[in-house]
């Protein structure tokens, strides 16, 4: 992060040094700052892009070192596809795939000559998301690497040339902020376990004050007064007491009613007494992943001044085995009052969502809730790692989930709730079960949750597959992604601000 690019939107004009990347439609069509530096290289570059069979096809990269012609070291090219295909996330993962390719090469002075083909003002939000590209792709996590702390990469500087600069700047303004969210989120995710315990994470929310965000901390001591019986039961194993962070962004009218968003804060899974298999067990300290995103989500929203009064509730507990730990058979008491029987101590994110959220919706009578935790495997054998899972008592919130999904490519599906469903959960000596069985274990997940939001308007993202070590894409290397800050980002912006 400390290496992090300088990243500018500029007039657009001709570099007369370091490297420039052009961006090349489809069949090699090309804007004028593009044909002015063609002409130049006096046929250079068309010649490389013949010999190497370049089209300009979407995500497609042509390196050509040295061109005769031009004092510039490189110039890469890069295609942009079908006009009509290039659209913002298209914009956004070329900016990936270009700060990949300037990140092997170890580039120090790059200009992008962003045009559009036909030679009319580049779309600024096509410009902004290029830029969000380049520096989401720019992220690494080496804090604790010490073996190479002397090989400092040359620090890059990156000026995207275009017409309508002005306008394209503030664009990218806003998503510098939401880079920066996401970018914080997986720091969360990425953080060691002994690092990043319940009181730890407490203080990294309480340091986003400096943005805005009013934020309080509640204790183990508070939550017990509160009665949250749940949440303190997955925490009681641990010698890391929990804790409740509460953000509040107040960004919009004075009264007006609050959208929430609450996260699964488990900062470690062993499992508990129900003890998960020790291989991939250090994998664990993602579990945290639903809660990163919430808090990176916060951050976003203060950055960019976001016009809605936002709530982001998170839950942080370590869950281990111990003598003093929660067992099978146990019968917890949540704050609804409700009674839940242990089944599994593996199942114990729905435990600190069940607290989470009814605080959610009793303190703030939110418009609706999100919630976000890496919940199920069950959701991961049904979806994989390119989709979370969505589940909601509402349609319309559930579409605009959708909706939002599809736009920032941070993709969502939506599965069944239902009676039926409910009834896996129903318990012999107690309100309901923590477990309803192998058979669709991520519903049955969803509708214990569901048990604890009442008629607020409510969806719950199960982020198993997308929180953590999910595949390598153009925009991130790193094993923590911050999924779901750009997606419900969009959805404020999209359907909430006024």
């Amino acid at each position: 992060m400390s290496n992090s690019p300088n990243i500018s939107i500029v007039k657009a004009g001709l570099p007369d040094s370091g490297i420039a990347v052009v961006l090349v439609g489809e069949d090699g069509a090309l804007g004028p700052q593009a044909k002015e530096l063609f002409d130049l290289s006096g046929g250079s570059l068309q010649r490389a892009m013949d010999v190497a069979d370049f089209k300009g096809k979407s995500q497609s990269l042509l390196d050509v070192v040295a061109p005769a012609g031009l004092a510039l070291s490189r110039v890469i090219l890069a295609g942009t596809g079908k006009a009509e295909e290039f659209g913002a996330d298209a914009a956004l993962k070329l900016g990936g795939s270009v700060m990949g390719k300037l990140k092997d090469i170890k580039a120090e002075t790059i200009t992008v000559l962003f045009d559009k083909v036909d030679g009319s003002e580049a779309d600024p939000v096509l410009v902004a998301e290029f830029a969000m590209g380049l520096r989401l792709r720019a992220y690494e996590w080496s804090k604790h690497k010490t073996v190479k702390k002397d090989e400092k990469p040359p620090k890059m500087t990156v000026s995207i040339a275009t017409e309508g600069h002005s306008k394209a700047r503030k664009a990218f303004a806003d998503n510098e902020e939401i880079a920066a969210g996401v970018m914080l989120a997986r720091d969360l995710v990425n953080e060691a376990p002994n690092v990043l315990g319940p009181v730890e994470y407490a203080k990294i929310c309480e340091g986003l004050t400096e943005f805005g965000l009013e934020v309080e901390i509640l204790t183990d001591k508070d939550m017990k007064k509160l009665g949250m019986g749940a949440l303190l039961g997955v925490a009681q194993g641990s010698v890391r007491p929990a804790r409740l962070a509460v953000m509040r962004w107040n960004g919009g009218k004075a009264k007006e009613t609050p959208v929430a968003f609450v996260g699964k804060g488990v900062v470690f899974d062993t499992g508990g007494i129900s003890i998960k298999p020790a291989a991939g067990m250090e994998d664990m300290k993602g579990d945290m992943g639903g809660s990163a995103a919430v808090v990176g989500l916060m951050r976003a929203l203060a950055g960019r001044k976001a016009k809605i009064n936002a709530v982001g509730v998170i839950g942080l507990v370590e869950n281990m085995p111990d003598g003093n730990a929660y067992r099978p058979g146990d019968i917890l008491t949540s704050m609804s009052g409700q009674t839940i029987e242990v089944i599994n101590t593996d199942a114990e994110g729905r435990l600190v969502l069940a607290d989470a959220l009814w605080y959610t919706k009793e303190t703030f009578k939110p418009a609706f809730m999100v919630n976000l935790a890496t919940l199920t495997g069950a959701c991961m054998v049904a979806l994989g790692t390119q989709h979370a899972g969505l589940f909601s008592n509402d349609d319309e919130l559930a579409t605009r989930l959708y909706d939002a999904g599809q736009t920032t490519g941070e993709k969502l599906w939506r599965l069944p709730l239902g009676p039926d469903y409910d009834k896996l959960i129903d318990s012999r000596f107690a309100d309901m079960k923590n477990t309803g069985g192998r058979y669709g274990g991520a519903i049955t997940a969803a509708q214990f949750l569901k048990r604890f939001v009442g008629e607020t308007a409510w969806a719950h993202l199960d982020v198993a597959g997308t929180a953590m070590a999910s595949a390598d894409t153009e925009t991130n290397r790193s094993w923590g992604n911050g999924f779901g800050v750009r997606l419900l980002n969009r959805l404020v912006a999209d359907h909430y601000e006024k």
